[in-house]
């Protein structure tokens, strides 16, 4: 039986429309998921905002321990370097270049002819080669290519150093019988894998991948949802039907797909600028603000997430987001937790830290001493914990005598290097009220410690 490779597309197609822009957790969430259905790779999405998501981009990619992971190169040479920067703490990473290849989209897209492409392809499929050693060549609109200019795509991209080719069919009107001529043709000239991407614009991805894969083609690319991609719950359902009759298999694990697919669906629908009101977002991850929006709707952003603002608390973060916005556009559920953090109930320090110990280890549990001083007395605390964070945490309560729950821990990397400095923000619960904390260290501990007991001042400020 052929092993067919799966290749997963949902976090770049979600990508493509910022307001399905997920955040951090729930990214991390679809990755996880999606490398438990049997998936050989994951796409990952390409970098917009170069700290942000090169940082994000490294944590997905480490976190993936049973399939490979790439990321797509677009027309500008800089954005190889970008993105092997970060994908390249894995080690199966693979670059891809895509262009298009058919005259609409090259001279209308990127205005250039057909001797210009070529030459673009030869220098980003080279670049992305000397990189990783693992470079693919995307030809976006392959099914509308002059079939004798697809030919001299492909073999630039060979001789650039190409080791994959896929072959897309985006207008979504071919049938079987033509995607199967185009696989067969590209089959018989070159001697590296070929996949095709599929739009299921017509309804026909599913019956154009068998149809490819009986022409030889040896992966595929799909998505969890949406029509631009074919759809990987019906490619898993097709091949478990129509497998053996091609004499062909694929990894996926249809019982989990059917049991998990519905649950991600959920998170897929995101709050466009203008869409809907502040007051109809139900849900923290449906966030997004712009230099558009409205007092009202910070007011009820925040509210989402559990804050009750003053209205001073409230201006500060309005103007704050604004000039975020200013910067960046938009922003979503986890920078406004942040700018809340940094922005609202500034208060004066009642707790500061003096010091702290740590001892961790992974045959024993953590251990944690923390010294406060508090208005010149000095509270120390020493308790044990799942983790030296959960352990710090335990000491801070038991030195100041009172426990506060802990809401959530965010933790990030905001600069790169062995000296990278960390940012964490913490949300302690108080009689049913949150107060945000942020702290910045080199050290992740100490960040999240000084997180904590920027949280705890707020809440001791306000019980006064």
């Amino acid at each position: 039986m052929k092993h067919i490779d799966v290749i997963d597309r949902t976090l770049p197609e979600l990508d493509k429309d910022l307001a399905n822009t997920l955040l951090f957790r729930e990214k991390a969430a679809f990755v996880s998921t999606i490398e438990s259905f049997g998936v050989d790779r994951i796409e990952l999405p390409a970098i917009r905002n170069k700290k942000e998501d090169t940082v994000i981009c490294k944590t997905l990619a480490a976190s993936l321990k049973n399939c490979a992971v790439s990321m797509a190169v677009d027309g500008k040479a800089g954005n190889v370097e970008e993105a092997w920067e970060a994908v390249k703490c894995h080690p199966k990473a693979m670059l891809t270049v895509e262009l298009p290849v058919s005259t609409v989209r090259m001279e209308y897209q990127l205005h250039l002819k057909e001797d210009a492409l070529l030459a673009r392809i030869s220098q980003l499929v080279g670049a992305a080669a000397a990189l990783c050693g693992n470079a693919e060549f995307c030809a976006q609109d392959a099914g509308r290519a002059d079939a004798a200019f697809l030919d001299k795509a492909i073999k630039t991209a060979l001789e650039a150093g190409a080791a994959q080719i896929t072959l897309c069919e985006d207008a979504g009107d071919k049938l079987p019988e033509e995607v199967a001529g185009m696989v067969a043709a590209v089959k018989g000239k070159v001697n590296v894998p070929v996949f095709v991407r599929l739009s299921n614009g017509s309804g026909l991805a599913v019956a154009n991948a068998l149809a490819a894969i009986r022409a030889g083609a040896d992966g595929v690319v799909t998505a969890v949802s949406g029509t631009a991609v074919l759809n990987t719950e019906a490619f898993s359902d097709a091949m478990k039907v129509f497998g053996g009759t091609l004499e062909a298999e694929c990894g996926l694990n249809g019982t989990l797909i059917h049991s998990d697919i519905r649950k991600m669906s959920g998170r897929q629908n995101r709050l466009a600028p203008g869409t809907q009101s502040a007051v109809e977002m139900t849900d923290a991850a449906a966030i997004y603000l712009d230099t558009e929006s409205s007092i009202e709707q910070v007011k009820a952003a925040t509210a989402l997430l559990g804050y009750e603002l003053s209205d001073q608390d409230l201006g500060a973060v309005y103007d704050a987001v604004i000039g975020v916005c200013k910067k960046k556009h938009s922003i979503e559920g986890k920078e406004l937790e942040a700018v809340i953090a940094s922005t609202a109930l500034q208060v004066p320090s009642t707790y500061h830290l003096e010091n702290y110990l740590i001892s961790s280890s992974n045959i024993t549990a953590s251990m944690a001493q923390v010294k406060l001083n508090k208005e010149g007395e000095i509270l120390e605390g020493v308790a044990s914990g799942d983790g030296p964070i959960d352990a710090a945490f335990n000491a801070i309560d038991n030195g100041i005598g009172h426990h506060y729950e802990l809401d959530d821990l965010q933790i990030q990397a905001v600069t790169e290097g062995k000296s990278a400095l960390g940012a964490a923000l913490v949300r302690l619960r108080s009689d049913g009220k949150l107060y945000s904390g942020n702290g910045l260290s080199t050290d992740i501990v100490g960040a999240s410690v000084r997180a904590y007991i920027n949280a705890l001042n707020k809440i001791v400020f306000e019980e006064m």
